[in-house]
């Protein structure tokens, strides 16, 4: 989880401001208490009000005024959040910290890795081995502040090139290292000593020479970075390349994870096996075993009949209890349409994405595995028909039904949509035709909650298919988790490569990835901040019945701290007119 959710410099009412036009039931943001310095706390939305949860910091460890001690407000935090421990108010009232209401990164450069911890950074630039190299990060044992972080040229204990961590202190709005030296931005110190160097206590020189860029980015910046990463392609396409050296551009970061791809070393065992391999639409494109779909009630006498060219495909990045499940694989051979339909069936599947025409300038692409308009055909032990056709501005969508042969009344819908506006090379000019196309599927997909898994197909089942899967799955984690979440785009196309190889196949589509979910958050602002002027142009009317609320503090400076204790037990706490109490249990 990344610290963004610490905010430096507000208040208790500007939390509350805050968390009431920007959160939702759930959200949460730290703050430094400005009652008692060098203490925190954090404040949670909970239904339309804002409670604030005082966090003491002894110097020792942090903890709510009891209950568990923590080394660092990060880990307090992520204790709370995974609900191992449960906060009540007061009135027993639960108080959830659900989503992380975060601010703007400090910096847009790209140096700034936000939260990472000492350990990882060191396995990040020790990985590179260029002394030299270097990266900014958020401080996790003292929130507001940060660390500049340098692969020297001394070696360390198991012979490898040391990391300096040096402390970048945050002082009355300036950023210094210590000494006479403080800067405005984090970006002047990092150039003032990129130019100077810096002299550790020990006498050492440490430069900084090359950054170490993050592709973190946080939601609500993704715009900037676009343009950021598409400038410096700019450059580079323009012959400007020591303007563009130290950027890296969507080429570069693109081309790093091809470096990566390269070293999954997965089976595909099954795929490669003679009796399958007439199955396969192209011979290097195969499944990977251990996430393959396997075919079931099959003929056990027959080698290779539960083989389908088709893998489960799961965000892995982070948990929910609703995970959604897509099944990327090929499009259908005249071979393999029965397997399809097999698949289909025992995987409970009730909306099926085409994103390709069954032939591109003259090559075939997917056979036509479904019936025409008002017939039916049988597809192995099923009966499947075509119960309507409609084309909509980018796409058809077909109704299909299917049942087992021998099993009628059991029938099952089927909605098909097949996206024909994907040019044959490259990628669509803008991707508002591909979001409203994955929000009419997601709305499909909604109406059947026992449904399983969304099968996803092109040609290959790589190209296409994984631009749709990675998009959808960074929508969903920013409808989640809101539009202050950390993406990191790269790591997105790295999981789901580990579960089927090649997913997302070119520069552009990588790009357009980032153009499709830069394009989601802008428009998902428009519309809150549209939603947010019509509940206010009400303003003057009142209702009859006003909604229950909880109480605040009306002295401004005691606003944040009408929370005290966490206990372990259950029984009310006394408290005095400020404070309420935490409970855990």
């Amino acid at each position: 989880m990344s610290c963004g959710w610490f905010h430096r410099d507000i208040t208790g009412l500007q939390a509350e401001d805050i968390l009431k036009f920007r959160g939702m039931h759930g959200s949460f943001l730290a703050r430094p208490s400005k009652k008692n310095v060098g203490d925190f706390s954090l404040s949670v939305r909970v239904g339309e009000q804002v409670t604030h949860i005082r966090i003491q910091n002894t110097g020792d460890y942090y903890d709510l005024y009891g209950g568990e001690k923590f080394a660092t407000l990060s880990e307090l935090v992520e204790y709370y959040t995974a609900e191992n421990g449960i906060l009540q108010d007061k009135d027993g009232t639960i108080i959830e910290l659900k989503y992380p209401l975060n601010c703007s990164d400090p910096t847009t450069e790209r140096w700034y890795h936000g939260h990472l911890s000492g350990p990882n950074a060191e396995k990040l630039l020790a990985a590179r081995d260029d002394a030299g190299m270097f990266l900014v990060r958020e401080s996790l044992s003292k929130p507001g502040d940060f660390v500049l972080s340098v692969l020297t040229d001394e070696k360390n204990k198991t012979g490898g090139k040391r990391v300096s961590h040096i402390k970048i202190m945050c002082q009355n709005d300036r950023y210094t290292v210590g000494g006479s030296e403080a800067f405005d931005t984090l970006t002047d110190l990092v150039e003032f000593y990129k130019r100077k160097g810096i002299e550790e206590m020990s006498g050492n020189w440490v430069h900084l020479k090359q950054p170490y860029y993050s592709t973190r980015v946080n939601a609500a910046d993704i715009d900037s970075r676009v343009k950021q990463l598409d400038q410096t392609t700019q450059l580079l396409q323009e012959g400007e390349g020591e303007q563009a050296k130290s950027k890296a551009g969507f080429w570069e970061e693109f081309d790093a994870l091809q470096k990566l791809e390269a070293k999954v070393k997965k089976s595909r065992e099954e795929g490669q096996r003679p009796e399958n391999k007439s199955k396969n639409r192209y011979k290097n494109i195969l499944p990977f075993n251990d996430t393959r779909v396997i075919l079931q009630d099959t003929d056990p006498e027959v080698v290779g009949s539960d083989y389908i060219n088709a893998n489960y495909v799961r965000n892995t990045l982070w948990e929910c209890g609703d995970q959604k499940v897509y099944i990327a694989t090929q499009g259908c051979l005249a071979t393999t349409v029965n397997d399809f339909w097999q698949m289909v069936w025992q995987e409970n599947t009730r909306v099926i994405v085409m994103t390709t025409r069954e032939v591109e300038k003259g090559r075939n692409k997917c056979v036509p595995y479904w019936p025409d308009i008002k017939s039916s055909k049988e597809m192995g032990p099923y009966v499947v028909s075509c119960e309507s056709e409609r084309e909509a501005a980018d796409y058809k969508i077909r109704v299909l039904e299917i049942y087992p042969m021998d099993r009628p009344k059991l029938s099952r819908t089927i909605w098909h949509y097949q996206y024909l506006s994907w040019p044959d090379h490259g990628v669509p000019q803008e991707p508002g035709g591909v979001l409203s196309f994955l929000c009419q599927v997601n709305s499909k997909q909604a109406e059947y909650p026992d449904a399983g898994p969304m099968i996803v197909h092109c040609s290959a089942g790589i190209g296409r298919t994984g631009t749709i899967v990675v998009i959808d799955m960074i929508l969903d984690t920013i409808d989640t988790l809101g539009l202050d979440c950390d993406l990191d785009i790269p790591k997105f196309i790295q999981m789901v490569r580990e579960q089927r190889s090649g997913m997302v196949q070119t520069e552009a589509q990588y790009k357009f990835i980032y153009l499709a979910v830069s394009e989601y958050i802008q428009t998902t602002k428009a519309k809150e901040s549209a939603s947010m002027e019509a509940e206010t142009e009400y303003g003057n009317l009142q209702l009859k019945h006003q909604p229950a609320s909880r109480k605040v503090s009306k002295n401004k400076d005691d606003v944040y701290e009408n929370l005290s204790k966490a206990k372990k037990d259950t029984k009310k706490q006394k408290s005095d007119k400020k404070s309420g109490s935490v409970r855990k249990r």
